[in-house]
């Protein structure tokens, strides 16, 4: 089992602790959004360094992840403006990627940052020599630079220099060209490289004047001789010299690669850590020239730095991410933490500070006991240990038996000072597990503020009655059945006990079952079916066999499928019945009913058991395939003795207004009073105990651990779309933003009316509701902001169409309110930031919104933003779907088809 440290960081009790899985929402921001929360700063005023990192803890309090806001907090907090990066820009990415750079650049500076720059301008140069008819010359890896060749390199820094300032200064950016006077040097050998140069001394002066005045410094890699002589110097080198003379939190080397690749087997390697790999590294075949060159330098300038300096080689699109976070998608280069390791119990240095890493995290007046029983059942196990010299990190693995059929290793027990979160540690000794074990299974609990790190460990992952099984090197459905069967069936006493020796009792018998042959393995498998359905029927059991298939062998690692499985969930022996997830449908007559019926047609894990109808009872439903469904009139009676036999996993409110209740009061005084209920109606959007089903902008974990959701209405989810991003930069009331809304017909619904009449609605447009609209409170209740809500009705069928004016607090441009929008909303499936207004043809029949647009007043105090979405998809069926994939344990997308 895995024990939780004093921070709560892991679960305690030996298991790790997670809070919801991580799938998108606030954890998955990009950190470009991180400057939605900052004013936006005014061109050529001084930036106020307090308030701006006041807006910084703020933002970050949106992320996912507690560790990686302690970490950037603690980091942030402590480093002055001057120190917090040095950032190399290779010449490819001023030719390719200049407004990337830029636009990243500028968030920096907006947080009151001020990192500096140096580049270079490699194939420029190579440009020109070709273009001169001169051949480039190398030796070792480094260009020979003669006088000509020194003459064209130091006219064209010079150029790209001043490009690159003047194309931020275009963003609203204030740069300072600086080419000289900052890095001195000595020839490195004149008589074989000519004109090239070794960095011996910097001088940083000209440095902190720039940005004591508030510009960003950009540097060049020429330097001189002590005589005046201008040498060309390595961009890599210079960088680093200059990091050494800076001291920053993170030196970055921008790279069009986005990190080094192992040339054998052409992967990304994601981390380095020198005190353990640099070695090995460098005894590759495939590290040479300058590969080999760059790692010795690195390693170089790593062990004249703190500890808690890094080298990132990333792509510039993830130059936000890696100076927030630990996660970029390049390669972290880190000095790290050696690890030891210990197979016996004698191995272990002092075995009481083992005893005290065990207790650490522990309450209870019997935890000394169990630690020591723990420690006398490892006496006779097999085990494999991992730790730092001061034990802020402990791993305990129990190897996997030779005669299992599909051996999996499992992580027993782990537990992290706040320390070693804080210095990557956790990182480091998850590295060690993936050397050392090509497969490897843990569990954590659901709600635990880690889950967001150890899923991006996993490949995989099932939840089950709280508890998260996770996996990775497990690409085979029959290794996923195998795990499962053991989760399933043994769960809690093989994965998760709060008993650390039966923990791995437990374990060991589990791994004898599995020896004892296909009979028990295939009882257990038999059994899954069953217990899956069981288990559904808890708030926090909603994961079965399709999570596995779902997650396992997906090209990411965050545990979220985005298409449709065409496999039939583990256990399931006959598709027309015996779905994990049983649903009812009680209202379904309307479009929004037959929009949901036909998602659940298409969920391969979704079982339509009942809807009911007061007007079509007796009928049988149409356009669903799975089985044969009659109508039926069910009352608030008929739903209490459903739920009381377990009959129904989720409840699907599609009632009118006012209807809902003493269906849900039903439900509640059940014995099953915990199965899932998601409203349609407005019935429960303004209470506290219902969670508000908008995915994009509530957390997921949030909605994943709810049992009564209310699912935010059609006008309601495309205005709060498209206003959220903009609310940290409105002006403040009475100055409040009008939504003007559009909403085709199929929005009056089926009951004939003059808003759903096409004829009294041809070349006619249908105000309603002008004012105190339950959208309108609805809205303004969510964002807390009040808004003005203007309805009217139109002769299309599906589709609504908003117009909303929004007065902003500062002067602000198009392009960068857009920008706002599109960090926002990276990564939404759902969600489409588009430049032009969009139409509701565009929207009609598709499962997201639409917002674009922004146009700004000609005193830029006013934005207007367009948003459409189809009322009966991403406005109730579809959004009604999102939020039953994650109250159910699926993935978020699942059966909802995407472009």
């Amino acid at each position: 089992m895995i024990s939780r440290p004093a921070t709560r960081a892991l679960a305690r009790s030996c298991r790790v602790r997670t809070s919801a899985l991580c799938t998108g929402g606030a954890a998955a921001i990009r950190p470009a959004a991180l400057s939605h929360g900052y004013a936006t700063a005014v061109k050529g005023a001084r930036h106020d360094e307090s308030s701006a990192r006041s807006a910084v803890i703020n933002v970050l309090q949106n992320l996912g992840s507690k560790r990686e806001v302690q970490q950037y907090l603690s980091q942030f907090q402590s480093v002055s403006s001057q120190k917090f990066a040095v950032i190399k820009v290779g010449g490819a990415i001023l030719t390719d990627y200049i407004d990337v750079l830029c636009s990243s650049l500028r968030n920096l500076n907006q947080m009151g940052l001020y990192p500096v720059i140096i580049h270079g301008a490699g194939p420029q140069m190579n440009k020109l020599l070709g273009e001169a008819g001169i051949e480039p010359q190398y030796n070792e890896g480094i260009r020979i630079t003669d006088g000509k060749t020194l003459g064209i390199a130091r006219k064209l820094f010079l150029e790209e220099n001043l490009k690159l300032v003047e194309a931020l200064e275009s963003w609203g950016v204030r740069a300072r060209p600086i080419t000289s006077g900052v890095l001195m040097a000595d020839y490195k050998d004149k008589d074989v490289y000519k004109f090239v140069g070794e960095v011996n001394k910097v001088d940083t002066s000209s440095i902190n004047a720039a940005i004591a005045d508030n510009y960003i410094p950009v540097l060049t890699c020429m330097a001189e001789s002590s005589e005046g002589q201008l040498l060309n110097v390595n961009a890599d080198k210079a960088a680093a010299e200059l990091a050494k003379a800076l001291v920053p939190l993170k030196i970055v080397y921008l790279s069009e690669k986005g990190g080094l690749h192992n040339k054998d087997t052409g992967r990304l390697i994601e981390a380095i850590n020198l005190d353990e790999e640099y070695d090995r590294y460098m005894n590759m075949p495939w590290v040479i020239h300058g590969t080999r060159s760059k790692i010795r330098d690195i390693k170089d300038l790593l062990d004249n730095l703190p500890r808690s300096s890094s080298v990132a080689i990333i792509h510039p699109e993830s130059l936000e991410r890696e100076l927030f976070t630990h996660s970029g998608a390049g390669t972290l280069i880190r000095r790290g933490t050696k690890l030891q390791q210990a197979s016996k119990l004698s191995e272990f240095p002092d075995m009481q500070k083992l005893k005290e890493v065990l207790l650490r995290d522990r309450e209870g007046l019997d935890s000394a006991n169990v630690v020591e029983r723990y420690l006398d059942s490892l006496k006779d196990r097999t085990f494999d240990a991992y730790y730092d010299d001061g034990m802020e990190a402990l791993a305990v693995v129990l190897p996997p038996d030779s005669s299992a059929p599909n051996a999996i290793a499992h992580l027993a027990t782990l537990t992290m000072t706040r320390s070693a979160w804080l210095s990557n540690i956790a990182d480091n000794v998850f590295q060690n597990l993936t050397r050392d074990y090509p497969k490897l299974a843990w569990t954590v609990k659901q709600d635990d503020e880690n889950l967001t790190w150890f899923s991006e460990k996993a490949d995989g992952s099932i939840a089950r009655q709280g508890e998260v099984l996770f996996w990775y090197g497990i690409d085979k459905p029959e290794e996923v059945r195998e795990l499962m069967a053991e989760f399933i069936q043994h769960g809690r006493q093989m994965f998760g006990d709060i008993n650390l020796e039966s923990q791995l009792h437990r374990a060991a018998s589990a791994a004898m079952r599995i020896r004892d042959g296909a009979q028990k393995l295939q009882q257990a498998r038999e059994q899954i079916g069953q217990q899956a359905r069981a288990y559904s029927t808890f708030s926090s059991a909603r994961s079965n066999a399709r999570r596995a298939f779902s997650s396992v062998g997906m090209s990411g690692k965050r545990g979220y499928s985005t298409t449709t499985n065409p496999n039939p969930p583990l256990g399931i022996k006959n598709q027309e019945k015996d779905y994990p997830s049983k649903v009812a449908l009680i209202g379904a007559r309307g479009y929004t009913g037959q929009a949901l019926v036909d998602l659940l047609n298409r969920h391969p894990n979704m079982d339509l058991r009942h809807v009911s109808s007061r007007e079509l009872k007796g009928k049988k439903l149409a356009g669903y395939t799975k089985r044969e469904i009659i109508y039926e009139n069910l009352s608030p009676d008929d739903v209490r003795r459903m739920a009381d036999k377990g009959e129904v996993d989720c409840w699907v409110m599609a009632l009118p207004n006012g209807v809902c209740k003493p269906y849900v009061d039903a439900i509640e005084e059940s014995s099953h009073k915990n199965s899932v209920i998601v409203d349609l109606s407005a019935d429960y959007r303004f209470d506290s105990s219902w969670t508000y089903g908008l995915p994009e902008l509530v957390k997921r974990s949030t909605i994943a651990g709810a049992t009564r959701i209310s699912n935010p209405g059609c006008y309601a989810t495309a205005a709060q779309l498209a206003i959220a991003p903009l609310l940290e930069h409105l002006a403040p009331a009475p100055a409040n933003p009008t939504i003007f809304g559009v909403s085709g017909y199929s929005g009056a619904g089926t009951k004939p009316s003059p808003k759903n009449d096409v004829d009294n609605l041809t070349n006619n447009l249908i105000p309603y509701s002008l004012t105190d609209h339950i959208h309108e409170r609805e809205i303004s209740a969510r964002l807390g902001r009040e808004v003005g809500f203007i309805p009217h009705v139109a002769v299309w069928f599906a589709g609504i169409h908003h117009t909303i004016s929004m007065p902003l607090a500062n002067v602000m441009a198009s392009r960068d309110i857009r920008q706002i929008y599109q960090d926002r909303y990276n990564g939404e499936q759902l969600v489409k930031i588009t430049g032009e207004s969009p139409s509701v043809k565009q929207i009609a029949g598709k499962h997201g919104v639409e917002i674009g647009g922004f146009a700004v007043h000609s005193s830029g105090k006013r934005v207007v933003v367009n948003a459409t979405i189809d009322n009966l998809l991403k406005g109730a069926a579809t959004q009604c779907l999102q939020n039953m994939n994650l109250a159910l344990g699926y993935a978020e997308y699942e059966g909802i088809p995407l472009e």
